[in-house]
């Protein structure tokens, strides 16, 4: 998945210190949670470069994180042979012109309802949610919810208590 415009709304806040401030969604983190509860993988593709993105990823324990991916289909490509998985099994959920290498490679492409047109043309889905809003999340429940991994997922947070975002 791409950051800005996805896991946060694409605003980028800096303080009078300097520092970088951005929005994440706890709905998104539990998502995130929900994946990795069903055994799938995840991973951060982004064109910037951001410790606020890293502590967020290591928070979530995303498998992997790449910033100032310039080429986000190279990321892609090395994963792919990284974890040995096809384009037919994997999902990408992007929201602007430099995703588009990665989402007309994947078997389900993602985007937001922020994104533009020509982007959402290159997309099978798209969310009801905004990014930094529960894209994610949503994005998340829908590909469990097709895999019939859902319910067992859920049912890994009332059995073990644990998770890394806490349920609302």
């Amino acid at each position: 998945m791409d950051v800005d415009g996805v896991l946060t709304d694409g605003k980028i806040i800096y303080d009078n210190h300097g520092n970088e401030l951005k929005n994440f969604s706890v709905k998104d983190g539990l998502g995130i949670s929900l994946l990795h509860k069903a055994g799938i993988k995840t991973a951060i593709i982004t064109g910037r470069n951001s410790e606020i993105v890293k502590r967020r990823a290591e928070e979530l324990k995303i498998s992997e994180l790449a910033q100032n991916a310039n080429n986000k289909l190279k990321i892609y490509r090395e994963l792919k042979k990284k974890y040995r998985f096809t384009d037919e099994e994997a999902l990408y959920i992007g929201d602007d012109y430099n995703d588009l290498p990665v989402l007309k490679k994947v078997h389900f492409p993602i985007t937001v309802p922020s994104a533009p047109e020509l982007v959402k043309k290159e997309c099978i889905y798209v969310t009801e949610n905004d990014g930094g809003n529960g894209a994610v999340r949503e994005v998340a429940e829908l590909l469990l919810s097709l895999q019939g991994k859902l319910e067992d997922a859920i049912k890994g947070f009332l059995e073990d208590g644990v998770g890394q975002e806490k349920m609302e």
